[in-house]
C-alpha cells in the first residue's frame, strides 16, 4: 500500500493461544488491533498485561505494541475493523473430536457486528466442508487461513512465516486489498486455494510431521537394541534432499499437544465415512503410543517392579518445553502409570504439581526435586534443565537411575558422574560399560 493509504484495521474474535498470539504479531506490523473475546474477566487480565498463556517473547511483543493493540470484551468493537479474524483455540476431546459448536456461535455473533463491507477470516482449524457451509458471509468476503500456531515457537511463527494458505470460494479471484495488505506485510508466499484444500493442506501437513515422528521413534527404538546411535543416524538423513533439514527427526515420547492428534482422528473419520484406507494412521497412533510409555517401562522394568514404593523424581509436566499446556503430555501419561505407592516428587517452571492429579510433592527447583530420589526422569525438555550439573544430581539423589529421553544432559557427563543414564535411540550407558 502506498505510504498516503491507511492500514486496514484488524480485528481478532478469541483471546486464548491462537488469537492472542496471531494478533500481536499482526499489531506487530503496524496494523491497529483489535482483540475481542467474550470473557470480560479474560480481558480484564490482557488490559493489565496479565498474559494467559507461556510463550517466549509474547510479553515483550505486546508491550511493545502499546496503544496499537486493544483488548474489548464488547463485539461492537469489530464493528469498525476492515479485517476481521476468528481465532480461538478450537477444542478437541479425548478421542481427538473437535467441538465446533462454540466456533459456529461465534462467528455468528462476529458476523452480526460487521460493517457490510468487512471481511472475515476463519483462522482456527477446521474440517474439510466447514468454511463453505457458512452462509453468514458473501463468499468474496469469506476466507480460511491456515493457522501457523507451533507451541513454544509462536512467536516466531506468528511473527515470520514461511507461507501464507489462504482458502477462497474461488482462488482465481483477486484477495480483497486490505486482507492482502496484513498478508503482504510479511512478506512470504501466499498460495490461494478452494476452502476445501486449505482445510485439507493444513492436516496434510500435520500427516507429514506425524510421518516423521513415527521414523524417528520407530528406528531409535531399533538403535537402543543393536548398538547403533540414532544421533548418529540424523546427519544422514538432513543432507538427503528428499527428506531434508528441517524434518522431525529427534525421537520423543510420541506426538502430543492435542493438534496432531485431532488431524489424524480427522483423516480416521473420513476414510471411515468415504470408505477410503487409513491404515497408516492407525499404525502412526500405535507407535506413538507404544513410545509415549518408554519412561513408564523403563521405571518399573528397571526400578518399580521390585520397589514399588521408590522415589521417583519428574522433571516438567508441561508436554513440551515453552508451554504452559499439559494436553496429552507424555509425563503426565507415565506419571499416571507408576503404581500407587511410589513416591513422587515433581518440578516444572509453569505447570503446579497438582496438575498431576495424585499425591506427589511439588518442588521449588530442579536440584531440590532430585533430591533422596532412586530415580529421575527429565519429561520435558525445558531448557533451565539443561543447565543441571550431573555431578550435583548425583550428590542429591539417592539412587542412580536417570532417563533422559530428550537428551537434555551430556551423557557422558552423566556416566562420569556415576549415573545409570538411559535416553532415546541408544542402548543404556553406564559407568560399567
Amino acid at each position: 500500500m502506498t505510504a498516503s493509504t491507511a492500514l486496514p484495521t484488524v480485528g481478532f474474535a478469541g483471546m486464548t493461544h491462537l488469537g492472542l498470539v496471531s494478533a500481536s504479531a499482526v499489531c506487530g506490523k503496524g496494523f491497529p488491533t483489535v482483540c475481542y473475546d467474550p470473557d470480560a474477566a479474560l480481558v480484564g487480565r490482557l488490559r493489565a498485561g496479565r498474559l494467559p498463556v507461556v510463550e517466549p517473547g509474547l510479553d515483550e511483543l505486546v508491550a511493545g505494541n502499546g496503544g496499537r493493540q486493544g483488548f474489548t470484551a464488547d463485539v461492537a468493537d469489530l464493528g469498525r475493523c476492515d479485517v476481521v479474524y476468528i481465532a480461538p483455540d478450537v477444542p478437541t476431546d479425548e478421542q481427538g473430536r473437535s467441538d465446533l459448536a462454540g466456533i459456529r456461535a461465534l462467528i455468528d455473533r462476529v458476523a452480526a457486528a460487521l460493517r457490510p463491507d468487512a471481511v472475515m477470516v476463519v483462522l482456527c482449524q477446521v474440517p474439510p466442508g466447514f468454511t463453505r457451509a457458512l452462509a453468514v458471509l458473501p463468499p468474496e468476503r469469506l476466507y480460511y487461513q491456515v493457522e501457523t500456531l507451533v507451541f513454544g515457537i509462536a512467536v516466531q511463527r506468528a511473527s515470520e512465516p514461511e507461507r501464507y494458505i489462504v482458502g477462497c470460494a474461488d482462488p482465481a479471484r483477486p484477495l480483497d486489498p486490505r486482507f492482502a495488505a496484513v498478508l503482504g506485510a510479511f512478506g512470504c508466499p501466499v498460495l490461494p486455494m478452494r476452502y476445501e484444500s486449505a482445510e485439507l493442506a493444513k492436516i496434510s501437513i500435520n500427516m507429514c510431521l506425524v510421518a516423521s515422528i513415527a521414523v524417528a521413534n520407530t528406528m531409535a527404538e531399533l538403535c537402543e537394541h543393536v548398538g547403533a546411535v540414532w544421533g548418529e543416524i540424523v546427519p544422514s538423513l538432513k543432507l538427503d534432499r528428499r527428506i531434508g533439514p528441517y524434518s522431525y527427526l529427534a525421537p520423543g515420547l510420541g506426538i502430543a499437544g492435542g493438534n496432531l492428534e485431532r488431524d489424524l482422528a480427522t483423516v480416521q473419520r473420513f476414510a471411515a465415512e468415504h470408505g477410503t484406507d487409513a491404515g497408516v494412521v492407525d499404525a502412526w497412533i500405535a507407535n506413538s503410543r507404544h513410545r509415549r510409555d518408554w519412561a513408564a517401562r523403563t521405571l518399573r522394568r528397571e526400578l518399580l517392579d521390585a520397589r514399588p514404593d521408590a522415589t521417583v523424581a519428574v522433571l516438567g509436566l508441561a508436554y513440551k518445553e515453552n508451554t504452559h499446556s499439559t494436553r496429552n503430555s507424555p509425563s503426565l501419561a507415565t506419571i499416571a502409570q507408576l503404581p500407587a505407592a511410589t513416591r513422587l516428587r515433581l518440578h516444572d517452571p509453569v505447570v503446579p504439581a497438582s496438575a498431576a492429579g495424585r499425591d506427589a510433592a511439588g518442588c521449588a527447583d530442579p536440584l531440590a526435586c532430585a533430591a533422596g530420589a532412586d530415580a529421575l526422569a527429565i519429561l520435558t525438555p525445558w531448557p533451565a534443565y539443561r543447565a543441571l550439573d550431573p555431578k550435583a544430581l548425583a550428590v542429591a539423589m539417592a539412587g542412580r537411575l536417570v532417563l533422559d529421553p530428550y537428551a537434555v544432559l551430556d551423557a557422558q557427563a552423566a556416566v562420569a558422574a556415576g549415573l545409570e543414564y538411559h535416553t532415546l535411540g541408544r542402548p543404556p550407558l553406564t559407568a560399567r560399560g
